[in-house]
């Protein structure tokens, strides 16, 4: 029962995520509070692993939850619900494209697509800077505007914006996020 569970929920994400990985954070988000299957630390644990990691974004984190849900099974039926839905609209549209793609119609709608897309990965974003660089649960307890950030978190992400940034450095994207995450680990974020 789990693993069809697992296979709804991520179908689900993958077919209204539009956006890209970041964009099924509001999902995942959701799924977390309808199922319990991970907290929200577990969820900051999952954006820093999948951006780590190759691959998609959000078939990473769908392989966490169904490997930390149902084992190997589980991490098997999230990915493949989650790229289900995309691999078959991509299927039907590269069919039908060709066929359609001066249609005024079909214009209006790639053309309107984009600002729920770019809105989606917004959100997602501001999710994502929520979730790692405030302490909404700490301020909560102590109402001190000091338990309010990360700071930890806050740190480093304005030493990584000035590394990155200084031009004479020049230092590759991909190393930022790989001392980003042996810093993490170290620090223990």
């Amino acid at each position: 029962m789990i693993l069809l569970r697992l296979f709804y929920e991520f179908f689900m994400t993958g077919l209204f995520a539009v956006g890209g990985g970041l964009a099924t954070l509001p999902f995942l988000e959701r799924i977390s509070e309808k199922t319990g299957w991970f907290t929200r630390q577990t969820l900051i644990d999952m954006i820093a692993v999948s951006e780590a990691t190759p691959g998609p974004i959000g078939i990473n984190m769908a392989t966490y939850v169904g490997y930390v849900t149902a084992g190997i099974p589980g991490a098997v039926v999230a990915s493949i619900a989650e790229a289900l839905p995309s691999l078959a609209i991509v299927l039907i549209m590269a069919r039908f494209l060709k066929a359609f793609a001066s249609h005024p119609t079909v214009k209006a709608v790639f053309y309107g697509i984009r600002p729920a897309s770019v809105g989606m990965i917004a959100a997602a974003g501001f999710g994502v800077l929520k979730v790692a660089l405030l302490d909404i649960p700490a301020y909560e307890a102590s109402r001190s505007a000091l338990d309010l950030f990360q700071w930890k978190g806050l740190i480093l992400a304005a030493v990584l914006a000035v590394v990155l940034n200084v031009k004479k450095w020049r230092i590759h994207p991909a190393l930022a996020i790989a001392a980003s995450a042996v810093i993490g680990i170290v620090f223990r974020f």
